[in-house]
């Protein structure tokens, strides 16, 4: 079955992530990849939130993805704090 246009989109914008964010050529589940993709669907949930303020399983959806990309972040300072801060700057995120 053929992808959509925006499915096709869709696709090379989260290969474009991942090839930005992966730590070896053949890597597309790091731990870093990880965060970076749930961010660019946290912004994405959050812009269309502020036009659809009663959309409410969005928002839960956007707390679900929030709690997993916290816990992601945790784990990765947690283990290397260098990579951890080198992230978070790359992504443009708060460090808590």
């Amino acid at each position: 079955m053929p992808k959509t246009k925006e499915g096709q989109a869709a696709a090379e914008a989260k290969q474009k992530i991942i090839a930005a964010h992966r730590r070896s050529p053949e890597d597309s589940g790091s731990t870093e990849v990880q965060v970076a993709l749930l961010t660019t669907q946290i912004r994405a949930l959050t812009g269309h939130l502020k036009v659809h303020s009663k959309d409410f399983a969005a928002r839960r959806g956007l707390l679900v993805q929030v709690g997993r990309r916290s816990s992601l972040l945790k784990y990765l300072n947690n283990t290397d704090r260098a990579r951890y801060l080198d992230l978070i700057q790359k992504l443009e995120i708060r460090a808590k």
